[in-house]
């Protein structure tokens, strides 16, 4: 559903020691495997490749709104928290964009047909879980999803675009149209500050870096299902 944070380069850690290694460099570098496993995905791979119809593009971008529901359904109250709080920026929000393409690929009735895979309600369910009880788990959700749409999500847009002639960045992939960021390489700058800044210490650091790989695993699964649903034929 995403990819990872890669389309501009970060500062090298520093090795004096894991205190002085920044949290964005240690969540990035930890989370690595699971991203590149997701991204290299066989569904994805396909869907990128050309090798898929519209369906299951648009089956996929269903699978997306149950993610964002979860995500941007606690954001008001998660706004004071002072841990989720700094990274819930107003510029981000998805799940409008993803209706908007959902009524372009489906129809006006499009929620009367939506349905979530069952390992998209488990990815979901965890997302609400991390929402309601653990503002550092949320955080690595959000992490994983946003500065992902923000990277590699683009090369989802242009392909989809590309391959089933969307208008560009119009209805179809507004989903991937960041309408208030002019400058995401900047964006991703100050994201990543915050995630240094986060108020946690060593030992939920560790948690949240595993919830990212969590993270990651339960969007590798997604993938996993949308490939059983729409196999290629020899």
């Amino acid at each position: 559903m995403n990819a990872s944070d890669t389309s501009d380069t970060t500062s090298a850690p520093d090795t004096t020691g894991p205190a002085a290694t920044p949290f964005s460099t240690l969540i990035r570098t930890a989370s690595h495997e699971a991203h590149t496993e997701a991204e290299t995905s066989t569904f994805m791979s396909d869907l990128l490749g050309g090798r898929l119809g519209v369906e299951a593009y648009a089956r996929y971008t269903e699978q997306l709104w149950f993610v964002y529901e979860a995500l941007e359904a606690e954001t008001e109250r998660l706004a004071a928290d002072p841990v989720a709080g700094p990274f819930l920026r107003p510029e981000l929000p998805r799940r409008a964009a993803l209706e908007r393409d959902l009524a372009h690929l489906r129809g006006p009735e499009w929620r009367d047909t939506l349905t979530a895979l069952p390992a998209t309600r488990a990815y979901a369910d965890r997302v609400t879980r991390c929402a309601r009880e653990w503002p550092g788990g949320y955080v690595a959700h959000h992490y994983t999803r946003y500065l992902g749409d923000l990277s590699g999500g683009q090369i989802i847009r242009g392909r989809a675009e590309q391959t089933w002639g969307f208008s560009r960045k119009g209805d179809g992939v507004r989903f991937y149209v960041f309408e208030d960021i002019s400058n995401p390489a900047a964006f991703k700058r100050s994201y990543r500050e915050l995630l240094d800044g986060v108020r946690a210490d060593d030992l939920e650091k560790q948690r949240i870096v595993a919830e990212c790989k969590r993270a990651f695993a339960l969007n590798t699964g997604v993938f996993r299902a949308l490939g059983e649903e729409f196999p290629l034929t020899a």
